[in-house]
C-alpha cells in the first residue's frame, strides 16, 4: 500500500492521462468503460472551470511522488427536495489498481468533502461484482445501504449496483 496519497487540483499535465483513463477501453477497464464519448470534451472542461464547480468536481489522486493515478469525482444529487448529498466515484490508471490507492483516496475525499462543504451525506455506488471496490469503499468507512436493481447500463445490458454512504457524523462527530 502507499504510504501518502493525496488530492489534488488537475493540472494540464494531467489531461492525457486523464483522457486515456476515460477514452481508452482498455485502460478504463471492464467495470469502467461505458462508451466513447465527445472527444476532448474533457480539456474543455478543465479550460472553462478546472473542473470544481459548487455542484461537483474532479481531483487528481497522486501519490508521494506527486503523479497523477487516478482521479475522484463527486457531483451532486438530491434525496430530498432540500437534501442534496454527494455522489462520489474513482477511476485508477490500470497499472496503479490494487495498490490501496482506491481506498485512501475515496477516505481523502469524503474528508475533503465533509470540510469545505455542508452536506451530510456523501455516497457511492459500484456494480455489484466490483468486490474490490467494495471493500475500499468500507475500509474508506461507508457502509452498504442495499443493491439497486438494474441500474447500470453498461457493454449492451443492464447492471446491479451495490449502494453505500456516509453521513458527517460519521466522520467528523456529531455537529
Amino acid at each position: 500500500m502507499p504510504d501518502h496519497v493525496h488530492l489534488r487540483p488537475i493540472a494540464e499535465k494531467d489531461l492525457d492521462l486523464l483522457e486515456r483513463l476515460h477514452e481508452d477501453s482498455a485502460e478504463a477497464g471492464e467495470l469502467g468503460f461505458f462508451g466513447y464519448r465527445n472527444p476532448g470534451v474533457l480539456r474543455r472542461q478543465w479550460a472553462d472551470q478546472g473542473f470544481i464547480s459548487a455542484e461537483g468536481g474532479r481531483l487528481t489522486v497522486a501519490g508521494d511522488d506527486n503523479r497523477f493515478v487516478g482521479e475522484v469525482q463527486w457531483h451532486q444529487v438530491y434525496q430530498g427536495p432540500k437534501s442534496p448529498c454527494w455522489n462520489i466515484g474513482i477511476s485508477l490508471l490500470t497499472a496503479e489498481r490494487g495498490k490501496g490507492y482506491g481506498k485512501q483516496a475515496q477516505r481523502r475525499l469524503v474528508e475533503y468533502l465533509f470540510a469545505h462543504t455542508q452536506v451530510n451525506r456523501i455516497e457511492a455506488g459500484t456494480e455489484i461484482v466490483n468486490i474490490p471496490e467494495q471493500r475500499a469503499l468500507e475500509w474508506a468507512g461507508f457502509t452498504r445501504e442495499g443493491v439497486l436493481r438494474g441500474a447500470c447500463f453498461r457493454d449492451g445490458r443492464w447492471r446491479d449496483m451495490v449502494m453505500y454512504s456516509v453521513l458527517r457524523a460519521e466522520v467528523i462527530g456529531e455537529v
